[in-house]
C-alpha cells in the first residue's frame, strides 16, 4: 500500500544526474528566433528599418506586424472573460502601431543560430514616439494619462463580491478601525525560463511543438485556432520543465504562435529560449495591490462587519482575465465567518509588464489584509492575537460553509471541510505560542506572528486520467496536465500502486503529451492531485474491475473472492489459486496470431469460451485499460496556519528569522515527504515576497532591477528550518479525500512576517516587502508619530531602547 507513504521522488535520480531533458535541450540543428522588443514603456511605433541585418551571415528571415497573416496577426486571446471585465484588452504578437511596456515584442529575427539572430536584431532600427507612460497604481488612478485610448480611467474591471450589508453592520459595531495596506510586484522567476520548439512536417501536413508550459492541451487548441489546423494535426508536449509557478499557465504567448506560424512557413525547426533579462520584461508579475480596509468589531474581537476597498495593478494589457482579485476578494475570508463583507476591486491599467498568477494567484494579497486586521483588531482591544482569531473561526460542526459569494471556478464559495481551532492548537503547540513572553521578557527585540488561511483547491472543470497494463505487467499512466516538479511521476504512481495493487516500480507516468492524452485543462492552482489524482484512481477502478472479471473467468472464481497483491491477481486467502496481472492483460486481448508464448494463451484455440458469444463481448474493447474523468461540483477548500519568530537588530534593522511552523490540512495525504517539499518551497518564496523581491520600476517604466543581480531572492541561508505539522481532515467532494497543497507554504508569509516583526518594534507594519532600510525608515518616522506605534507598544514601551 504505497497510497500515503513518504516515498522519495521517483523523478529525482534522472534529473540530478543530468538526465533531464528541457526545451532548450531540444533542437540543437534548429534555427533560432530572437526578438526586438520595446525600450519604452509608451509609445508609437512610427517606423522599422530592417535593412542594416540583411547583411548578417546566417539570417533567415525577418517579420514585424505587418507580415503576419490573418488569425496570426489578430490580438492574442482573452483566455478568462468575466462580466466585470468590462474593458479587456489583450497585445498583438508584434506590436502593431503601439507599445504599452518595455519588453513588447516588435520585430521577430530567424537566423541560422541564437548569436546571429540576436546580431541582426541590434541592427534593426524602430523609430519611436514616446507617449505618457502610466506608472504605479495611483497614477493610473487619477488617470492624467491613459494606457488605452479606449479605456476610460484606466480601469478594466469593477469587481464587487458581497454578503450583507456591510456598510450598515461597520457604523452600528463597538469599534471601527479604517486603514490602508500596500503589497509591492514581485514574479515567479522559474529557474527556466519560456521557450518553444517548432517542427513542421510538410509531408503530413502535422506540426509539432515542445513548448514550456503548464497547459499543453491548450496551447494546442490556440495554436491550431491560430494557424487554422485541425487540432489533431497539432502535437504539443511539455517536456521536462524547470519550474511555472504560474507564469507558465499564461497561452498562447506571442512566441506560441510565431514560433510555429514560422517554421511552417519555412519548413523548418525553429526554436526560441527566453533569456533571464527577456522573463523579467516580457512574461508576467505579480502581486501589487492597496487595500483601504474599514472593519468593524465587537469587544471580544468577533469580526461584524468588514469593507475593503482594492485597487490591483494588472499591468498593460489582460490576456488572463482578472482570476488574481476574484481569488483575492474570495480568499481574503480565510477561515472566518464574518458578519458582513464587502470587496471592492477596481483593476486598473499601467504601462508595465502584464500580471496574472504566480505562485498563491491573489491569496497572499488576501491574507496579508485579512491577518493585518485581526493583528489591529486585537491591538486595539487588548487582547491575544490567537484568541481574536479562534473568535472568528467557522466550527467544525459548521460544514459545509458557505460564504455567500463566488470563488474563481464560478461556483459557490462553500468550504467543504476542516477543523480550524484544531490547527490553531496545533500551530501554538509547535511553535510554543503560550511560552513566548518568557523569550521576550529576556531582552533580545524578538517578535512572534501568526497568520492563517484557506486555499481553493482542485478547480474544474476537469481532468482525465488513462490507465494501461500491458503484457509485460508494466502499468502506463498518463495525464493531460503537466509537471514542473510536483512529483507527479511520484503521486500519480503510488494512487496507481494503491489503487491495482501492484509494485510502484511498475507504474510509468506520463504527463503534459497531447499525443498521450489529448483533453485537459493545466496544472494550476493547486489542482493537479485532486484532479489528475481522482482521475487516474477512477481510471485504476475500471481498469482493476476488468481485470479482476477476466481473471475469475481464468480460475474459475468468483470475481468478488479475488483481489491483487504485488501484480498477481489471487483468490482472497489463497495464494496458489492466482494468475498475474501481465497474463490477464494478455487475456485481455483476443489474438489470430502468437508472438511468445505468453501471447499463444490469448489466441482462438487456447481460450475457448461460448461458441455463441463474440471474443470481445458488447461494450467491451481489447486490452486491459481504462480512460476516465473527474469534473467536480465545485472546488474544495484546503486550510493551514503559519506562525514565525524573528529576532529584530537594533541599530541596522536586519530581520533574521529564527524559528518558522506550519500547519497544514490538505485532506488525504498522499505522499507527506512531498507536501512537505512543496510547503517548505513556497515558505523560501513567500519569504522572498516578504523581506526581499519587488519589481522597482521607475516613472519612465523602466524595470531598474531586470537581473538576478539586482533582483534580490533569499539564498538557503536566508531561510530557517522550517517545523510542519499536518492535519488530515478529507473532503467529501471526491473519492481519494483529498485537497491541493501546491501553493500552501507562500500564502501567509507576508502576513505571518508582518506580525512577527510589528510584535517585536511595536510599529505598525502595513507594507511588504519590509526591507531594512524600509525598517529603518518607520523606526524614524515612528520616533515622530506615535499613530504609528501599536497600542501594545505604547502601553508596555517596546521597541525605545
Amino acid at each position: 500500500m504505497s497510497f500515503g507513504e513518504p516515498i522519495v521522488r521517483r523523478e529525482d535520480p534522472r534529473l540530478l544526474t543530468g538526465q533531464g531533458r528541457y526545451l532548450d535541450d531540444l533542437g540543437r540543428d534548429a534555427l533560432a528566433a530572437a526578438f526586438v522588443r520595446s525600450p519604452h514603456a509608451h509609445a508609437r511605433i512610427t517606423d522599422i528599418d530592417v535593412s542594416g541585418a540583411l547583411d548578417v551571415e546566417g539570417l533567415v528571415a525577418v517579420y514585424t506586424w505587418e507580415d503576419l497573416p490573418g488569425r496570426v496577426g489578430e490580438p492574442l486571446p482573452l483566455l478568462i472573460p468575466h462580466p466585470a471585465l468590462t474593458h479587456g484588452r489583450t497585445a498583438y504578437p508584434l506590436a502593431r502601431d503601439l507599445v504599452r511596456h518595455v519588453g513588447e515584442p516588435v520585430v521577430m529575427v530567424v537566423a541560422r543560430d541564437r548569436y546571429l539572430a540576436e546580431d541582426a536584431a541590434a541592427l534593426i532600427t524602430v523609430e519611436y514616439e514616446p507617449l505618457p507612460p502610466v506608472v504605479g497604481i495611483e497614477n493610473a488612478e487619477r488617470a492624467e494619462h491613459l494606457v488605452h485610448d479606449d479605456v476610460p480611467g484606466n480601469v478594466g474591471a469593477v469587481l464587487v463580491q458581497e454578503t450583507g450589508d456591510a456598510a450598515a453592520a461597520i457604523d452600528g459595531a463597538p469599534h471601527v478601525l479604517e486603514f490602508r495596506l500596500d503589497i509591492e510586484r514581485s514574479a515567479a522567476t522559474p529557474l527556466e525560463g519560456r521557450g518553444v520548439y517548432a517542427r513542421w512536417d510538410a509531408d503530413d501536413a502535422s506540426l509539432r511543438v515542445y513548448t514550456s508550459t503548464q497547459a499543453s492541451t491548450s496551447v494546442r487548441a490556440a495554436i491550431a485556432a491560430k494557424l487554422g489546423l485541425p487540432p489533431g494535426k497539432v502535437e504539443v508536449v511539455a517536456p521536462d520543465v524547470g519550474g511555472g509557478f504560474g507564469v507558465k499557465i499564461v497561452h498562447p504567448w506571442p512566441e506560441e504562435i510565431l514560433v510555429p506560424w514560422a517554421a511552417r512557413l519555412l519548413n523548418r525547426e525553429l526554436k526560441w529560449a527566453e533569456d533571464r533579462r527577456e522573463h523579467f520584461v516580457a512574461a508576467a508579475h505579480e502581486r501589487g495591490q492597496v487595500q483601504r480596509v474599514r472593519v468593524g468589531f465587537d469587544d471580544e474581537g468577533r469580526v461584524l462587519g468588514l469593507d475593503v476597498r482594492i485597487l490591483h495593478d494588472h499591468g498593460a494589457y489582460t490576456p488572463y482575465g482578472i482570476i488574481i482579485p476574484i481569488v483575492t476578494s474570495t480568499q481574503l475570508l480565510g477561515p472566518y465567518k464574518i458578519g458582513a463583507y464587502r470587496a471592492e476591486v477596481t483593476s486598473l491599467y499601467t504601462n508595465t509588464l502584464i500580471v496574472t498568477p504566480y505562485r498563491g494567484a491573489g491569496r497572499p494579497q488576501g491574507v496579508f489584509c485579512m491577518e493585518r486586521t485581526m493583528d489591529r483588531i486585537a491591538d486595539h482591544l487588548g487582547r491575544d492575537r490567537a484568541d481574536v482569531r479562534e473568535a472568528n473561526f467557522i466550527g467544525p460542526g459548521e460544514f459545509p460553509y458557505d460564504q455567500g459569494l463566488t470563488f474563481q471556478d464560478g461556483r459557490p464559495l462553500i468550504y467543504d471541510s476542516g477543523d480550524y481551532p484544531a490547527l490553531l492548537a496545533k500551530l501554538k503547540d509547535l511553535i510554543g505560542w503560550d511560552a513566548f513572553a518568557a523569550r521576550r521578557a529576556a531582552g533580545h527585540r524578538v517578535g512572534i506572528g501568526v497568520g492563517c488561511y484557506v486555499e481553493g483547491t482542485g478547480v474544474g472543470p476537469y481532468e482525465g486520467g488513462h490507465v494501461e497494463i500491458d503484457s509485460t505487467g508494466r502499468v502506463n499512466v498518463s495525464t493531460g496536465l503537466t509537471s514542473q516538479g510536483q512529483g507527479h511521476q511520484t503521486v500519480f504512481a503510488q494512487i496507481a500502486a494503491a489503487e491495482l495493487g501492484v509494485p510502484i516500480e511498475d507504474v510509468h507516468v506520463t504527463t503534459g503529451d497531447t499525443r498521450r492524452f489529448g483533453y485537459a485543462v493545466g496544472t494550476f492552482a493547486s489542482r493537479a492531485a485532486v484532479m489528475s489524482g481522482n482521475a487516474i484512481a477512477l481510471a485504476c477502478r475500471r481498469v482493476r474491475e476488468k481485470a479482476l472479471r477476466i481473471a475469475g473467468e481464468a480460475l474459475e472464481a468468483d470475481p468478488a473472492d479475488l483481489e491483487i497483491t504485488d501484480g498477481v491477481v489471487h483468490v482472497r486467502g489463497d495464494v496458489t489459486a492466482a494468475v498475474p496481472l501481465r497474463t490477464v492483460a494478455v487475456l485481455s486481448n483476443p489474438l489470430r496470431y502468437a508472438f511468445d508464448e505468453e501471447a499463444g494463451r490469448a489466441t482462438q484455440f487456447a481460450v475457448g469460451g461460448s461458441p455463441d458469444e463474440p471474443p470481445v463481448a458488447a461494450g467491451e474493447a481489447p486490452g486491459l485499460e481504462g480512460r476516465e474523468y473527474y469534473s467536480p461540483v465545485r472546488s474544495t477548500f484546503a486550510s493551514g496556519m503559519h506562525a514565525a519568530i524573528v529576532e529584530v537588530d537594533p541599530d541596522t534593522a536586519e530581520i533574521a528569522i529564527l524559528r518558522y511552523a506550519v500547519v497544514h490540512d490538505c485532506g488525504r495525504l498522499i505522499n507527506p515527504r512531498i507536501v512537505e517539499g512543496q510547503i517548505h518551497g513556497g515558505v523560501a518564496q513567500g519569504i522572498g515576497g516578504a523581506l526581499y523581491e519587488r519589481m522597482v520600476y521607475d516613472e519612465s517604466g523602466q524595470l531598474l532591477n531586470a537581473s538576478f543581480m539586482d533582483f534580490l531572492m533569499p539564498y538557503a541561508t536566508e531561510i530557517p528550518v522550517i517545523e510542519t505539522g499536518h492535519q488530515e481532515t478529507p473532503s467529501p467532494l471526491n473519492p481519494l479525500g483529498i485537497k491541493g497543497a501546491g501553493e500552501a507554504g507562500v500564502i501567509p508569509v507576508s502576513a505571518v512576517i508582518a506580525s512577527a516583526v510589528e510584535d517585536a518594534e511595536g510599529i505598525r507594519i502595513d507594507a511588504m516587502p519590509l526591507s531594512p532600510d524600509d525598517l529603518f525608515r518607520l523606526r524614524l518616522r515612528a520616533a515622530e508619530d506615535p499613530d504609528l506605534r501599536t497600542r501594545r507598544a505604547l502601553r508596555e514601551g517596546i521597541g525605545r531602547s
